[in-house]
Formats: structure tokens, sequence, C-alpha cells
């Protein structure tokens, strides 16, 4: 073996020739350092826009002229060239118009029930004496025209008409047919209870609306006190004690037993206009799905 000093001379002439031959590499190849990467050139492109109108050209073929599609003519017109022409022109619509026919004119039956029934101001009295009104209107018909009328009524016991006033309307010509009908009445049977009969009545004259018959079960009952509050003031009048409403009487049972015995039996009409009501007022919109 070689002694130690021999090992480390060989060492550093070995570590200086390595060196060396790495430092004459490098020169050799110092412009592969340098070098850069070859990058395509890119032509830069300019667009000019002329924003200058340009003249039309002229074509061979001459274009046809314009024809113009005439305005519609107005509802006026068409009515006012109808009535020259005799001839009726109704305009247009997107669905047909709901009508609904005037009820048939109360029976004798009828008559002959209301001017016996004297329960409840008289209700069927007052029930048939409305049909009678609204049979003699005609048929109602869908838009302006249509309505309802409500009229404050007094009737002599002879049943002759005394008094009629309009209360409010929603359609003239509804109150025009209807007081047309009112004043051409036949003779009305005597009031049931022999004494002038005062109330008010709605004439419906819509094809979406009907005075369904009147249920009869509750007639012998008494009516329940009318509602008034206790606190109302009007802040001129002096303040009273608070007055309690006076207590319903009640009837003796054998009294409303033969009063019961009395009432008519309620039509299938009425009792469906009942079942309406009560689902229009309690009922679900669920359940019409």
């Amino acid at each position: 073996m070689l002694p130690l000093r021999s090992r480390f001379l060989f060492a550093v002439f070995g570590s200086v020739a390595l060196h060396a031959f790495v430092f004459a590499l490098a020169s050799n190849h110092q412009d592969w350092f340098s070098r850069k990467l070859d990058v395509p050139k890119v032509e830069t492109l300019a667009v000019v826009l002329d924003a200058a109108p340009r003249a039309p050209q002229k074509s061979s073929s001459q274009p046809s002229p314009r024809t113009e599609t005439p305005a519609p003519a107005p509802a006026a017109v068409i009515a006012t060239q109808s009535r020259q022409n005799n001839t009726v022109t109704t305009p247009t619509t997107k669905h047909p118009l709901a009508t609904q026919p005037a009820p048939p004119a109360p029976t004798t039956e009828e008559w002959a029930f209301a001017g016996k029934y004297t329960l409840k101001n008289s209700k069927g009295y007052r029930y048939t004496w409305g049909k009678q009104v609204r049979s003699m209107m005609g048929t109602a018909v869908e838009g302006q025209d249509s309505g309802m009328v409500r009229f404050r009524i007094e009737i002599a016991p002879g049943g002759t008409l005394t008094k009629i006033e309009t209360l409010w309307t929603t359609s003239n010509v509804a109150e025009r047919l209807a007081r047309q009908a009112i004043e051409s009445m036949p003779p009305l049977p005597p009031t049931p209870t022999g004494k002038p009969l005062n109330f008010e009545r709605t004439i419906s004259f819509t094809p979406f609306a009907s005075d369904w018959p009147p249920i009869y079960d509750d007639d012998c009952l008494p009516d329940p006190p009318a509602f008034t509050n206790p606190f109302a003031w009007d802040g001129k009048l002096p303040q009273v004690a608070r007055v309690e409403p006076e207590p319903v009487e009640k009837l003796d049972p054998q009294t409303l037993e033969e009063c019961r015995k009395q009432l008519p039996q309620n039509s299938i009409e009425a009792e469906i206009a009942r079942e309406q009501r009560l689902h229009n007022h309690w009922g679900s919109s669920r359940l019409g799905q």
C-alpha cells in the first residue's frame, strides 16, 4: 500500500486535474449557455374599416311596388255600415258570451203558498215576488248591461205596490228592466199578515248568479239579536252605561212543534244551494283540485 503522504498527494493532483478538465470543457461550450431559443416572429396585421356610405348598386330588375295592408275599420264604422246596408254585424270575441234565460214565472200553487206563509216577514211571499220580477226581465247576457239592483219595496195589504225605491244598482239596464217588470206585474194576492209588507230585495240580472229557493228549516226559531257595539261613542252625545242585549225569547216546546208541522219541505234546488253556500264559506280550495 502507498504511504499516507503519497495517497494525499495523489488525491490533490487528481482533484486539480478533474477541475482543469471541467473548465476546459466549459470554455469550449460557452456559446451553448448563451444561446437563445428561436421564437417565430408574428407579423402585425392592421385592419382599416371604411365607414363612408356606399352608393346603392343599380339592379337590372325593377322591384315590385309595395302593397300596404289597409288598417282594420273601427267598430263604430262597422256598425254604421251595417245599419246602412240593413245587416247585423257583431264584433268577433274570443269566447261565446255566457247567457242565462229567465226563470219560469211562479205557478198558481206557489202564489197560494206565498199568500199564507206568515213566518220571517212573509218569507215565501218575498221570494215569489222576486221570482216573478226576474221572469219578466228576459235573458241575461254577459257584458256591461248585466248586473244587480236592490229595491226597497212596500206592498199594501191588498197586494198593491205602494212604494219602490232603488237602494243601489250596478247596471242601469238591469234597473230599467226590473222597474218595467214591476210596473207591469199581474195582480198580486193579499199579504199573508193582512198588514203592509215592507222588505228589501236584490234582483240579479247576470248569467253567473241565480236566486235559489229559500230554506224554511229554521223559520220557527226567533231571530238572533242584532249586534251593536256597546263601546261605540261619537264623541258628542253624553256617555251612558253599557246596555246589555235582551235575551232571546225561547218558544214553548209544544208551540215550536206545532210551528214546525207547518213548514214546507225544502226543494232539491234549495238544498243544493245551501250546500254550495256552506262550501264557499267553509270549504277549502284544495277540495276542488
